[in-house]
């Protein structure tokens, strides 16, 4: 519905008369019955056009409407490198609790990390993407890492596209599972798992190299 403000009255109540079409003749209406009737003029067609286009919350539509056809089974494999010393790290930690250092599993720390993703294990191998999140040390009883993450791809048909994973990765398990619970472009509609196995860990630096194996259902 449209509301007028006062200056709009005023510019209304300054026209003395207004003309009808009818058939046969203009009749001239008096200053109130004019108003009146161009209060409900305007009054029906914004209520008409309102009703006409009102939003809408939710509604059903086909996959056919988005382009979504068959799904497939993607699997991407690639090294995730953890780096956490020398002058560029890729891993940072940002926050911790006052009793972190006094954890024997670093409870409560909190890193932001900006991971390379490369093809082979070495860090000079052609980079195909990059982990960006955070993970924070969230077991006080082993080393077990809660993982919020998009794996961010620039290579090839995925270029631009992204995985999400939310998880927990018990660092020290052979093989740690993370479910994939989304993701953008050629990824839109994503749903898989991730398999993360240790290649290195430098005992000294901190630094790891992660092999991960990533199966995700997709348009």
């Amino acid at each position: 519905m449209i509301n007028f403000t006062e200056i709009e009255l005023s510019l209304l109540l300054q026209n003395t008369t207004y003309f009808l079409p009818s058939p046969t003749m203009a009749k001239t209406l008096s200053k109130p019955t004019s108003i009146l009737f161009m209060l409900f003029t305007i009054f029906f067609f914004s209520t008409y056009v309102t009703a006409d286009e009102a939003p809408v919350f939710s509604k059903n539509l086909p996959p056919s409407s988005l382009g979504l056809n068959q799904q497939k089974l993607s699997h991407l494999h690639f090294y995730f490198h953890d780096i956490v010393s020398g002058p560029k790290p890729t891993a940072v930690r940002v926050a911790q609790a006052a009793t972190t250092n006094k954890s024997a599993t670093g409870f409560g720390a909190v890193a932001v990390i900006d991971d390379p993703l490369t093809l082979l294990p070495e860090n000079t191998s052609k980079v195909v993407g990059q982990a960006q999140g955070i993970y924070t040390l969230a077991s006080q009883s082993e080393a077990a890492l809660l993982m919020v993450l998009n794996l961010a791809f620039t290579e090839g048909e995925y270029n631009g596209s992204t995985l999400s994973v939310l998880g927990r990765n018990t660092v020290f398990s052979t093989v740690r599972e993370m479910p994939i619970v989304g993701g953008s472009g050629v990824f839109r509609f994503a749903r898989g798992y991730a398999q993360a196995k240790t290649y290195t860990f430098d005992t000294k630096s901190g630094d790891a190299v992660v092999e991960y194996n990533v199966y995700v259902l997709h348009y």
